[in-house]
């Protein structure tokens, strides 16, 4: 019960500290450039709503009403909530990145649990680094090659295909890893580097044919952003939950 009680309690410190320092990353790095890219989406819509009122039927007794319902149409997508600029839109990014940063230091607490547990002393953090670099390879690295970061307005693949793909490269880099870092064998080792190339191999889902008005210059910089962003919060995360978990896990020094 000790441990399970350390294992939350330093996951939750973690991510806490790790969503908000990632946060306030994200708003000199990532956050302009979605900004940017709103302004070329809005731009779009815009020009397409203009659109398809120029090609409405020029009838006197029909464009009235046509009109009339394109207009209801436009307010009602206008009125879909969204947080509004500033505190709001900052507060619920802080809060998404603080729930996500504490499941996935659950997630690394549990590992140091059962590493603790094997070798009878706390993990330093010196390896929660390490670990958090494997984070970086299995959640952002891998399925980023395939399935790069996108901003608004860039049209992408169906939604659930590009889900099952970014799972499956979740799953066999992980596995891959798994098999060369603790297998250590020549028949491991390979296998690990089959998992590792395999959904590549296979290939991310994509469109033939991309329209859009939002510069690739842009584009490059936010997959950079994201890349970096991520890379910092993964090792934030790894080194923050080796330390905390360490200090609650009394267990381990008594093992030791």
């Amino acid at each position: 019960m000790s441990t399970f009680r350390s294992i939350v309690f330093a996951s939750v410190i973690s991510g806490f500290i790790a969503g908000l320092l990632v946060t306030v990353v994200q708003q000199f790095g990532t956050v302009p450039l979605i900004l940017k890219a709103e302004v070329f989406e809005k731009a779009a819509e815009t020009h397409r709503h203009d659109a398809a009122l120029a090609v409405q039927p020029a009838a006197t007794g029909h464009d009235h009403a046509g009109h009339e319902h394109g207009a209801g149409d436009h307010d009602h997508g206008a009125g879909a909530w969204e947080p509004r600029d500033g505190f709001e839109r900052n507060a619920y990014t802080a809060a998404a990145n603080v729930l996500t940063a504490i499941g996935f230091a659950l997630l690394l607490a549990g590992f140091f649990a059962v590493r603790s547990g094997t070798t009878g002393a706390s993990v330093p953090w010196h390896e929660g680094l390490l670990w958090g670099l494997a984070g970086f390879a299995v959640f952002t690295l891998a399925p980023g090659l395939g399935l790069p970061p996108e901003l608004p307005g860039v049209p992408s693949a169906p939604l659930l295909s590009r889900q099952i793909w970014w799972l499956a490269a979740v799953l066999a880099t992980s596995g891959g890893l798994a098999l060369i870092a603790f297998r250590r064998t020549v028949p491991a080792a390979i296998s690990g580097v089959i998992l590792l190339t395999l959904p590549h191999l296979i290939g991310a889902p994509e469109l033939a044919n991309i329209e859009t008005n939002v510069p690739s210059s842009l584009t490059h910089q936010f997959v950079t952003a994201v890349t970096v962003t991520s890379l910092v919060f993964w090792t934030l995360l790894g080194g923050l939950t080796s330390t905390v978990f360490a200090r609650f896990d009394r267990s381990a020094e008594q093992r030791a």
